[in-house]
């Protein structure tokens, strides 16, 4: 086939598949000898549109140049892929891509401009449509980070994120919602709330996030033990049925430009207090959701590592909710160390599972911590005093109703399983006698990213001590599982010592 042009549309290629993951990034692939790059003067990173069928994307292309891909040949990314719905030996029409005039407007704000609100609905449409590179998109994170965002530009940005995605609306009130900061490994109180909630007749269509830079999401844990990537007709279905569901997000577009920007935010470790307020009140007004607690767990090695950045952010995001429209409350907790035993899909899903079965080894603090925030949901929504409300969702636990709603919810999403159990394990244990001062949850939630989670869902590591327990030498601090021994031995390899993850004082 020869390469064509068509007037108005582009060049014309044939599509080859060749099954490269880059994230969600969209790229295309073409020879150094393409004609198509030749007649326009591309060169590898520049940004293209792509079009197949009724669909167009802009994607970054790269350059083949060991004849991999004939010089008519294209090939897109997984992700492009998707996107297109493309098919094999299909074609493609290249042409470029479109002027960014929204790259003027953050240009100005590098330098110190405001964004009024026209300006980051322009960016923000920009984002969401794909046509920010990587580089565009860590300029906007920059140069937003550091506090210059102030309340009327994190409210624009709120609002320009909830109108580029989808919708839900619901025909009841209240609709309910619980979301944590994160940066607090095995937190997955959220398998628990939702059920307790939903067993005392609340509605909670919960959407979650999987993870990026950690070992396990939400969405991460709940695939485990059910189908999490339902369609929008499909969430409906769940919960008129069961008043709840635990949804991937992702799925259903529900401000897709927030998914876009974390991807390099995360990257960058620029967590920008405005940006993360607008990311995770974009979703929960996306979600439909009129009634939200925030779970902001504070300690030195959590997302938020203070008191007074824990102050400032409360603040945020209690002004823009108002601004909003939004019924909002912040619970802070515990985040010297993690919560519950598990870190990584299987091992933190094995947890929830303990609690909501009230098994008398589930962890006490996961069990807890759960308690706090589905009361905390119930005092918020329902006016009850927080004492009557906290005891409320207790007794939904204890009397084993929570854990049917659980399991109708499971059934309703497409079908419980088991999650995996990890075919290889490794304890790591300690060095010395003494008292457990400190748990680093970056560097514990590294450990459990290098035996493979959150890809190989079974993959992580099980906690066995906590803050302030006496240990021995040789007895066990952590055991890494792992689906495959060349990642158990990468994991043991490359991870930290165990005492600067661990911290054991001797004489304590």
């Amino acid at each position: 086939m020869s390469t064509e042009v068509h007037a108005g549309h582009g060049h014309v290629l044939r599509l080859r598949r060749l099954g490269i993951d880059t994230y969600d990034e969209p790229v295309i692939y073409m020879a150094q000898d393409c004609p198509v790059c030749r007649a326009e003067g591309w060169q590898a990173l520049a940004r293209v549109e792509v079009r197949h069928g009724d669909r167009v994307i802009v994607a970054t292309i790269h350059v083949v140049t060991d004849g991999l891909l004939a010089a008519e040949e294209a090939s897109l990314s997984n992700a492009a892929w998707t996107m297109l719905d493309a098919v094999e030996g299909g074609t493609v029409r290249i042409a470029p891509s479109s002027p960014l005039y929204s790259l003027s407007s953050v240009r100005a704000k590098v330098y110190g401009d405001r964004l009024e609100e026209p300006a980051m609905r322009g960016i923000i449409r920009d984002v969401a449509a794909g046509r920010y590179s990587p580089v565009h998109l860590a300029a906007f994170v920059t140069a937003c980070a550091g506090g210059r965002l102030d309340l009327e530009e994190t409210v624009s940005l709120t609002r320009a994120m909830v109108d580029v995605g989808a919708r839900l609306t619901w025909p009841l009130s209240p609709i309910v919602d619980k979301h944590s900061v994160g940066g607090l490994p095995g937190n997955r109180t959220t398998m628990i709330v939702v059920p307790v909630l939903a067993a005392l007749g609340f509605t909670m269509p919960k959407t979650s996030s999987r993870a990026i830079t950690s070992p396990s999401g939400t969405a991460d844990a709940m695939e485990t033990v059910a189908p999490v990537a339902l369609d929008l007709p499909a969430i409906r279905r769940v919960v008129d049925r069961e008043g709840a569901c635990i949804v991937w997000g992702g799925a259903v577009r529900l401000s897709p430009a927030d998914d876009v920007i974390i991807r390099v935010e995360r990257p960058l470790d620029l967590d920008s207090e405005g940006q993360l307020v607008a990311s995770v009140l974009s979703k929960k007004i996306a979600a439909g959701s009129t009634d939200v607690v925030i779970d902001m767990p504070v300690g030195p090695t959590a997302k938020v590592r203070s008191v007074s950045a824990a102050t400032a952010l409360e603040a945020r995001l209690l002004a823009v909710s108002r601004v909003l429209g939004l019924r909002l409350v912040v619970e802070r907790g515990d985040g010297s160390q993690p919560i519950g035993r598990g870190v990584g899909p299987a091992l933190e899903a094995r947890d929830v599972l303990a609690v909501l079965q009230r098994d008398p080894r589930a962890p006490a603090d996961l069990r807890d911590r759960a308690l706090s925030l589905a009361g905390a949901v119930v005092h918020l929504a329902s006016g009850r005093p927080a004492t009557e409300s906290y005891g409320i969702a207790r007794a939904a636990l204890d009397n084993g109703r929570a854990w049917s709603s659980f399991q109708a919810i499971c059934d309703a999403q497409g079908g419980m399983r088991v999650p995996p159990t990890a075919r290889y394990t490794s304890v790591i244990t300690a060095s010395r006698a003494g008292k457990v001062t400190a748990i680093d949850n970056r560097q514990l939630a590294r450990v459990a990213k290098l035996t493979g989670a959150p890809k190989a869902a079974a993959a992580g590591l099980e906690l066995h001590v906590r803050v302030g327990a006496r240990v021995e030498a040789g007895q066990p601090l952590y055991t890494l599982h792992a689906e495959a021994p060349g990642e158990l031995e990468y994991a043991r390899t490359y991870a930290p010592d165990p005492g600067a993850i661990v911290s054991v004082a001797e004489g304590g």
